[in-house]
């Protein structure tokens, strides 16, 4: 029988070309997942050469790989400054992070990521720690579950949605997701099922997560460990997370607010790469249908 795909990386040697990698370098994958974009940088670093590669998910430490060059540190991307400074590393040449959802997550039935198996309201990453998707419904306020749904999945009915899911748990507590599919399945148009369906799950998994602070964390970290002429390279997937990276990479704050000098030039520590952004080829949704939404921007550290 064979091997379940852990993941297959999107735009991987576009991801690759932008770090520009020198063979001698340090580099940093904050998101290794199933190691394809790993197994690429390693590929182009000699035996002077470093790469460090986070993970949170137990799951992705099947996949480390057996190589003097490679550190697999088990941790979320928002401790990256924590554990450069655990490994006396003081500067970085490049970082990648590729922000997607791996296969993995999906196609694993108890870890509750997708509305297509009936398994426990888990979605956590990190499986050892934090919140459930099932907690979060559970103890949330109306007020709060709207927001989170709005916000992060995009719901223009979320209040709607909300006051269902509050009314629902006080008959029965939330616990699989079959449960929650029979409450949410009346407020979701049936012409665009699926696309809604995946709205609301992407809401609960950023927010149990608590994706978007961890993100802000790690590019403010990685602005801090990059040296001049570093090169930071993140793929996003949906419009919150590249509305972030593209405000940070133009100006160096998530609101997107240009500072200027005296002379009228804006003040930003990077220097864009593409000033458009790369997405993937016909050809490559063809093979991989999930890279359409992948979105990357590239900026070097002036």
């Amino acid at each position: 029988m064979q091997e379940p795909v852990y993941h297959i990386p999107a735009l991987l040697q576009e991801c690759i070309d932008g770090l520009n990698i020198k063979p001698d370098g340090t580099y940093v994958d904050v998101t290794f997942g199933g190691g394809g974009h790993s197994k690429e940088i390693l590929s182009k670093l000699n035996n002077n050469g470093h790469l460090y590669s986070f993970d949170q998910d137990e799951d992705a430490e099947n996949n480390i790989l057996n190589d003097t060059r490679f550190t697999f540190v088990r941790s979320n991307f928002r401790f990256l400054s924590n554990f450069m400074r655990y490994h006396g590393v003081e500067e970085i040449d490049g970082l990648l992070a590729d922000l997607g959802v791996s296969f993995h997550h999906f196609d694993t039935e108890d870890r509750g990521f997708s509305f297509r198996f009936d398994a426990p309201l888990d979605m956590r990453m990190n499986a050892r720690s934090g919140m459930t998707a099932a907690e979060l419904l559970n103890t949330y306020e109306e007020e709060k579950i709207a927001d989170v749904l709005y916000l992060y999945g995009e719901m223009k009915n979320s209040r709607r949605l909300a006051a269902a899911i509050v009314r629902a748990r006080s008959e029965k507590k939330f616990d699989k997701i079959s449960g929650f599919m029979e409450v949410i399945r009346p407020y979701v148009n049936r012409k665009q099922e699926k696309k809604e369906l995946a709205q609301i799950f992407q809401a609960l998994r950023i927010e149990v997560n608590n994706e978007m602070q961890a993100l802000r964390q790690m590019l403010t970290q990685a602005l801090r460990e990059l040296r001049p002429g570093g090169r930071l390279v993140v793929l996003t997937y949906h419009s919150l997370e590249d509305r972030l990276v593209k405000n940070f990479m133009k100006t160096g704050n998530f609101e997107g607010k240009a500072e200027k000098d005296f002379f009228g030039r804006v003040e930003t520590p990077f220097r864009l790469i593409n000033n458009k952004v790369i997405i993937a080829s016909e050809e490559e949704v063809e093979r991989n249908p999930r890279a359409r939404s992948a979105k990357l921007r590239i900026a070097e550290k002036l």
